[in-house]
């Protein structure tokens, strides 16, 4: 197995063999893994913008990645096999480089097979160091990938790094590897701390769009909000509970948003992100989420519009909420909770797929309800709420061609960069979520907005009185307004007997 192979799977692997902490990678009494002639711990992986000024403030405009009380302990066996008075007695490498020059590390002998470290063949052949990391300088900058080395004293057990930094003039994927090439350091562990820096501050460079992409959010829900609260209050005893519902939607829409942004700025400003912050971020996402799946499902089947109650399906609608939300939230805390990394890792795929199938199943619930409200509003031929919801059922099918054609794209994103050479890009990704759910409840929002008129959506048991005046017309085929009326009246009251003009005089304002 080659080293590049082998560098490749530790890129994939780093996120879960590395204890990490916001934008200060945390490294606590952690084991060096034997991969092929070498022995290796994943530092991390980020993506840094180059520096553009050499000022002092945390927007300082400066890019770097700083060592701090970086500390190496081998076993007391390899200790006591060195003298005390010798010197440079166990060697340990600190290896950054960038993802695109990752085939500068490691090397072969006639074409066999690679090798992270300097072998005896490879020193006569290639003039590398035997018993050091092999490293080819990069084609664009000679002194990448940068090597710092570490050296064990005499038969100490411990050894520190200096608090070094490493400025970033250069715009990239950056990975740090600690590795030795000593077999008698199997065993060795390492605790400290690394800090990554962005020009701008210590959000690593895959999320740092999202904190501006959260400020647009922000104004576009305090719109919605404003715009969808003053009908709300100006209508208030004609509102449905339907719409109470998309208030209480709209509200979770615009705290999370809130939340998102001062999450996203603390990050940024103190390179920590305190795990409590961030689960009540992610949980109140994962609630609205929940609640506007639930939403869109209630009204597909009806709810409040052809149906007073969800009846015998209440029990179960509830038992996917629940599960959607355990699903959903499990997935967040995942991706973003105590997680900098810009390596995602395959670990959540695997924890995709739950709330991937539990969305394809609501999606199919969803499309099977509004189908068959759809048929009993037509064949009750209430010409209101058909049109209504023809129109929430074209919405949500653009949303749902949206949504497969966006996890196609989103497929092959990461298919083909497996390594996050586009980490630059990666952040529409997130976005466009949350955008198409935006878009989506805009939508409801028109549909369902309060009006005068809102009470005309509203179940009632007489589907009749529910018909308007151009469906009178079509049913009495051009006749009279009082002929219209004769025959509402003559329907309502199960009887072919003509009113009188009082009675007519009521029915009229009560339509």
């Amino acid at each position: 197995m080659d080293s590049a192979y082998l560098v490749s799977i530790f890129l994939l692997l780093s996120t879960a063999l590395t204890t990490i902490n916001a934008s200060i990678h945390i490294y606590q009494n952690q084991l060096f893994n034997e991969v092929g002639n070498a022995y290796l711990l994943p530092g991390g992986s980020e993506g840094l913008a180059a520096s553009r000024s050499s000022d002092n403030s945390v927007s300082d405009g400066r890019s770097f990645i700083r060592f701090e009380n970086i500390t190496f302990w081998r076993t007391q066996a390899a200790a006591d096999e060195q003298s005390d008075k010798e010197h440079g007695t166990g060697l340990i490498q600190a290896v950054i480089f960038e993802a695109a020059d990752r085939n500068n590390i490691g090397g072969s002998a006639y074409g066999g097979q690679r090798s992270i470290c300097c072998t005896p063949d490879l020193a006569k052949l290639e003039g590398c160091k035997q018993g050091e990391v092999i490293r080819i300088p990069s084609s664009t900058d000679s002194k990448w990938p940068m090597v710092l080395n570490i050296y064990f004293g005499g038969n100490d057990l411990s050894t520190s790094m200096d608090n070094a930094k490493v400025p970033i003039m250069k715009t990239g994927m950056y990975n740090l590897f600690f590795i030795a090439c000593d077999p008698k350091l199997k065993g060795t562990t390492m605790s400290g701390k690394t800090v990554w820096k962005n020009p701008d501050g210590y959000l690593p460079g895959r999320m740092a769009p999202l904190k501006k992409f959260y400020v647009y959010m922000m104004i576009a829900y305090l719109l919605l909000s404003a715009i969808w609260f003053s009908q709300y209050v100006r209508f208030w005893k004609d509102i449905l509970l339907l719409q109470h519902c998309i208030t209480a939607v709209i509200g979770l829409g615009l705290f999370e948003m809130i939340l998102w942004y001062f999450d996203y700025s603390n990050f940024n400003g103190t390179g920590m992100r305190p795990v409590v912050i961030t689960t009540w971020v992610v949980t109140v996402g994962a609630i609205r989420k929940t609640l506007s799946r639930l939403l869109m499902l209630s009204v597909s089947m009806g709810y409040g519009v052809v149906r007073p109650t969800l009846g015998g399906l209440t029990s179960k609608v509830l038992l996917l909420g629940a599960t959607y939300f355990l699903a959903s939230e499990l997935l967040d805390i995942t991706e973003y909770v105590g997680t900098i990394n810009d390596i995602s890792g395959r670990a959540r795929l695997f924890l995709a797929l739950p709330d991937a199938f539990l969305d394809a199943f609501l999606i199919l619930w969803i499309f099977t309800s509004l189908s068959k409200t759809l048929e009993q509003l037509q064949v009750k031929r209430i010409s209101a709420k058909l049109d209504l919801y023809r129109k929430f059922s074209n919405a949500l099918a653009v949303a749902v061609i949206a949504s497969v054609a966006w996890i196609t794209f989103e497929v092959y994103f990461k298919a083909t960069d497996p390594f996050n050479e586009r980490w630059q890009s990666a952040w529409i990704i997130t976005a466009f979520w949350d955008i198409l759910s935006f878009a989506l409840l805009c939508v409801i929002c028109y549909l369902w907005a309060p009006s005068q008129s809102s009470q005309r959506y509203a179940y009632s048991e007489d589907v009749k009185d529910e018909f308007d005046d151009e469906e009178a017309q079509s049913l009495t085929r051009g006749q009279s307004d009082g002929d219209v009326n004769l025959v509402k009246q003559e329907r309502n009251n199960g009887n072919a007997g003509v009113s009188d003009p009082e009675d007519d005089s009521e029915e009229d304002k009560r339509e």
